[in-house]
């Protein structure tokens, strides 16, 4: 409980003059990227204070100077502030549309183009999210996706979302799977409790969709890349 207590405190701190500051520069400028990285400052400062390490296998394998598709499995809330941080320049996220209505990170999250996406499931909704993220993709910024659409509540692999393969064989644009760990020990699905402990990111050589068959080819590959880094238990 004291790690979550040192994050809240951190992010209240430092996130509330971040967010007065760095939201109307934003807005007079059209300039994002120092909303974005103070951001990014302050979620890496939250997690050092409560403890939590990480350790990061592969990054050097990230394509440069490209757009990618970060293809991720999902365990637990922590997952995204371990992951988005590490990327190398910007991303945009596939994230739950209801995430985009909360007072002042909602607002900041729709200054960063992230991509809302309903759980609903329609072919329109999922139609809207691919044009939105290919329009991102286009602008030379990453998406990131936990293509699971959900967390696990026990760590296993989910079968995944078709949406970020219809993206990707769309757009062309490389896939780079990667495997999160120790996350689903440290904040469970439900519990607002954290833990201090180790995480572990392994970031997998790309995967070019022009280099498979077909949309499930690609999500196989993906899938096979994201379980060679996880423990036997979490493969699903």
């Amino acid at each position: 409980m004291i790690a979550s207590l040192l994050i809240l405190a951190s992010y209240l701190v430092m996130g509330l003059p971040t967010a007065l500051v760095c939201i109307p520069w934003c807005l007079i400028t059209g300039d994002v990227m120092p909303l974005y990285r103070a951001s990014l400052f302050v979620v890496r400062t939250g997690f050092r204070l409560a403890g939590v390490r990480i350790q990061v296998e592969g990054l050097e394998l990230v394509p440069q100077g490209v757009a990618c598709i970060f293809m991720s499995n999902h365990v637990s809330n922590l997952d995204p502030p371990v992951l988005i941080p590490l990327l190398p320049g910007r991303t945009s996220v596939f994230l739950k549309r209801s995430l985009m209505k909360i007072p002042v990170l909602g607002y900041g999250m729709r200054l960063a183009e992230f991509v809302p996406v309903d759980r609903g499931g329609t072919v329109e909704g999922a139609l809207e999210s691919t044009k939105r993220a290919s329009a991102v993709l286009g602008k030379g910024i990453h998406i990131t996706t936990f293509v699971e659409g959900t967390r696990s509540r026990d760590g296993r692999m989910l079968p995944f979302k078709k949406g970020p393969f219809y993206l990707a064989m769309e757009t062309g644009a490389p896939c780079v799977p990667i495997s999160i760990s120790g996350t689903e020990s440290m904040m469970r699905k439900g519990s607002m409790r954290i833990e201090p402990g180790l995480v572990r990111v392994i970031f997998h050589p790309p995967i070019y969709p022009a280099s498979v068959a077909d949309r499930d080819a690609l999500m196989l590959a993906v899938r096979e890349s994201i379980a060679s880094g996880l423990p036997e238990r979490m493969r699903g």
